[in-house]
Parts: structure tokens; C-alpha cells; sequence
């Protein structure tokens, strides 16, 4: 198991000192999947939802969180991204709308979890703008799917199931 960075020799709470590192390109590539009545996904697809269009807000809301993770998640450093893309997947046999967040970095540190909360803000908002419909939606699978750069190097998801 690796170590615990974001703790010190006496237990205390400190965000991972980077000043070391050197810059690399890095990406991550994150999940969500929200899961709805056939009305639902339906009325989504159809952009019949009379809080508009829900995907494109979602979009908007996912880029968004991306760039105001450090804001939400404590030892997060705060990063200059370069790039932030959020786009969905419908799928109609099983009326769940799956969402992927990529976020991309020239920096010292990863942005696994600007991805993480990119997909997981969008499936937030896309529950939000739903909830009058159908609110026993659920949001599954947020996870990492892959990732690239920086130390630890490569992680893709497929390579690692058992």
C-alpha cells in the first residue's frame, strides 16, 4: 500500500508538498451514471424537460466544479487547468445517462479528482433539474476510469479489474 501523503510524521492533516515535482502533462478521465424511469431518460433525450436543456446545463455545471475543486475537497491544490470536457452517453435499454469528465493539466499534481467532481457535479445537476419527474433516480459508478502522467504513471481501469 502507498504511503499517506496528506499526513505528517505526528498525524496531522497537510497538503502534499509538490514544490519538488516537475511539471508533466496529466490526464484523468472519470465516471458517473445516472439511472431514471423510461419517462425520464425519454423526456432528457427529447429535450422536453421544462427546466431546459439538461444535458447542456449539466455540461456547463461538470466544467464548472472541475475548476473549483480545491474550493470543495480540502487538501486539493488549486490547479490552472487546460482543458475540461464533460459529455454524455445515453443509453436506452438500460435508461441511465452515462457521464465522462476528462480534465488535462501541464502541472505538478494530478486532476483525478477535477475529473471526479466534474462527472459527479454533472450527475448532481442532471438529478436536480429531473427531481419534479423522477426522484428516485440514482447516481452509480463515479470512479476513475484512466489517468496518465506524473509519477505514479498510467491507470486505466480495464487493466486493473480482477
Amino acid at each position: 500500500m502507498s504511503e499517506m501523503t496528506h499526513i505528517d510524521d505526528q498525524g496531522r492533516v497537510r497538503m502534499v508538498d509538490v514544490t519538488a515535482k516537475k511539471p508533466s502533462q496529466r490526464t484523468a478521465v472519470a465516471q458517473a451514471v445516472v439511472h431514471m424511469t423510461a419517462e425520464t431518460f425519454q423526456r432528457i433525450v427529447d429535450g422536453a424537460v421544462s427546466k431546459g436543456n439538461v444535458l447542456e446545463t449539466a455540461r456547463i455545471a461538470g466544467v464548472m466544479a472541475a475548476k473549483k475543486t480545491a474550493d470543495l475537497i480540502p487538501m486539493c491544490h488549486p490547479l490552472n487547468l487546460t482543458h475540461v470536457q464533460v459529455d454524455f452517453f445515453p443509453d436506452a435499454a438500460v435508461q441511465a445517462i452515462r457521464i465522462e469528465g476528462t480534465a488535462r493539466i501541464v502541472d505538478q499534481t494530478g486532476v483525478e479528482m477535477e475529473a471526479l467532481t466534474a462527472v459527479s457535479v454533472a450527475a448532481l445537476t442532471l438529478y436536480d433539474m429531473c427531481k419534479a419527474i423522477d426522484k428516485a433516480m440514482t447516481i452509480t459508478d463515479v470512479c476513475l476510469l484512466k489517468k496518465s502522467g506524473g509519477k505514479s504513471g498510467s491507470f486505466s481501469r480495464e487493466q486493473s479489474s480482477p
